[in-house]
């Protein structure tokens, strides 16, 4: 077992120091960490607590689940171990391009374009001769 704990549903005005107090009731608290965003520092409303003990986890777990912590009845699991992600990669995110040369990602609007443009001198090119015709 492991006594590391997620806590979920935590008013974004919680602080690490509240949640320490708050888990101090079920045990001995190693550590207590509000997970925050990085740009603009606020609470994304969960956390991790560590308890000394297996066996104060497993209290916190049984004794807080569910009680209110600033007015909002907490969630309390056992953490999942950190899975392994790849840095900086996203499968939805758009090729990025140097500002110097084009990429494959590019081409086709290019082609695109050039092909409505080749469009529009036609039509050009037929109103004109529509017009100009008849003098």
């Amino acid at each position: 077992m492991t006594s590391r704990l997620y806590v979920g549903n935590l008013a974004y005005s919680t602080t690490d120091e509240g949640l320490r107090n708050f888990f101090a009731a079920a045990g001995e608290v190693k550590s207590a960490e509000i997970v925050l965003e990085r740009v603009s520092r606020r609470s994304k409303g969960f956390g991790f607590v560590e308890m000394a003990t297996d066996e104060g986890a497993q209290n916190a777990i049984n004794t807080l689940n569910g009680k209110l912590l600033d007015q909002r009845p907490i969630r309390i699991d056992f953490a999942r171990p950190k899975e392994e992600r790849p840095r900086n990669v996203s499968s939805n995110a758009p090729e990025r391009t140097s500002r110097l040369g084009s990429s494959s990602g590019n081409r086709g609007n290019r082609d695109r374009r050039d092909a409505a443009r080749g469009r529009d001198r036609e039509r050009n090119r037929d109103w004109r001769r529509d017009v100009y015709d008849d003098f």
